[in-house]
């Protein structure tokens, strides 16, 4: 099976997220659970290698200020930003290749996700945005490049997220019990794996997101390690039920958010002003906690066991308080079921390049709201492959 290398940053941006993947290009299963488990049958997925590889200070800086719903930069500034993340994530396909004892070359495809500046899949003009040039990763690398994974879903009326379901359901499902993956990113997701039935996914609202940018202004650290900070405070509930009466988390699925939607401007219009820092911390992961679980209840109450992955598996303090929300329930790290939770999204987005260079849609319209199922994102070949023209795609591939 070919090797695939994934890349993502999340909307936390604290780093780029590798994975290297050998993988089949054979679609999962295509009955209704969408599960590549259903038959006893080992799906054809084994990740290899991953690592997270920090951005420079001074472009996460950027980053960071560029993703607020408020943040203005001219026509120069985004097009030095769009190639500075592709440089980024150019280096981080080398370093992850290099550290895994892999020649670069042999590697059939990067799926490159990019850093999401903007997601707002609304009418009347629905749209997201996600900088990291594939053409400066496709020359640093040599490697063919899948980028832009998202627009497509997007032009096809859906939330152009989440993308990984089919992924989920693919290496997480099982067919003897009804399951959830949870992805504890700046933005928590949900993948819903029932038993039989239509596998079903959308976004819950903040996971670590706020909890980050609250940390870095009051602490100057990136994160609350182990959630301690958080810990050290009380839930406010006057705080938290303004916070709940976001009308976004009534929203029915499919439905998806950002930073744009979720961030500092947000937090402080509900503040009154005399709140302890700390406590504001520890009201932040109620929150996350709260909207998490008010989802999965909402949407399949029969799950007995939620995988949880992305940077908010590390937050003892905020795995605990989703455990303590779901009780008789089995919450645990993808880590349990052998994929490093640092590692899912990025192991996805390789998966996703394999299913794109196959053809095969990458989307669920069950999940995202899109008219139908489409292939997913947009092809640069690398610097092995020849010209443009000696390149061979499947149907509704382009350069």
């Amino acid at each position: 099976m070919p090797l695939f290398i994934g890349l993502i940053s999340g909307t936390s941006a604290d780093g780029i997220d590798a994975a290297l993947l050998r993988a089949g290009t054979a679609a999962p299963d295509d009955r209704d659970t969408g599960n590549a488990n259903v038959d006893g049958a080992a799906p054809r997925i084994e990740v290899l290698a991953a690592r997270t590889i920090a951005y420079d200070t001074a472009l996460r800086s950027t980053i960071l200020r560029v993703s607020q719903v408020d943040a203005r930069l001219d026509l120069d500034e985004f097009c030095a930003l769009d190639t500075a993340v592709g440089e980024a994530f150019a280096a981080a396909a080398l370093a992850l290749a290099a550290g895994a004892g892999i020649d670069i070359t042999t590697v059939r495809a990067i799926g490159s996700h990019g850093q999401t500046l903007r997601h707002r899949p609304r009418p009347p003009h629905r749209f997201t945005l996600q900088v990291g040039d594939p053409n400066v990763i496709a020359e640093r690398t040599g490697i063919d490049v899948v980028a832009d994974f998202r627009r497509r879903d997007v032009a096809a009326g859906g939330e152009g997220a989440p993308l990984m379901p089919a992924f989920h359901a693919a290496v997480l499902g099982d067919a003897r019990e009804t399951r959830a993956v949870l992805n504890l990113g700046g933005i928590g997701n949900l993948t819903l794996l029932p038993k039989s039935g239509p596998v079903r996914g959308f976004d819950t609202g903040p996971a670590n997101g706020l909890l980050d940018a609250w940390c870095l202004e009051h602490t100057g650290r990136a994160y609350d390690a182990g959630g301690t900070w958080a810990a050290s405070g009380r839930v406010l509930p006057a705080l938290l039920e303004r916070c709940l009466a976001e009308p976004w988390l009534a929203l029915p699925p499919p439905k998806s958010s950002g930073r744009d939607q979720f961030h500092l401007g947000w937090l402080r219009a509900r503040l009154r002003g005399d709140e302890s820092a700390a406590d504001v911390q520890a009201t932040l992961a109620e929150l996350s906690a709260h909207s998490i679980v008010d989802a999965l209840r909402a949407t399949q109450p029969a799950t007995t066991r939620v995988i949880a992955c992305g940077g908010g598996v590390h937050n003892a303090l905020l795995m605990a308080r989703i455990a303590a929300r779901l009780p008789g329930v089995m919450v645990e790290s993808s880590l349990a079921h052998g994929i490093d939770p640092d590692a899912v999204e990025a192991a996805g987005f390789a998966w996703l390049a394999s299913q794109t260079l196959a053809g095969r849609a990458g989307n669920r319209p069950e999940v995202t709201g899109a008219v139908g199922p489409r292939v997913l994102g947009v092809m640069v070949p690398g610097a092995r492959g020849g010209s443009p023209g000696n390149q061979r795609f499947p149907s509704g591939l382009r350069t």
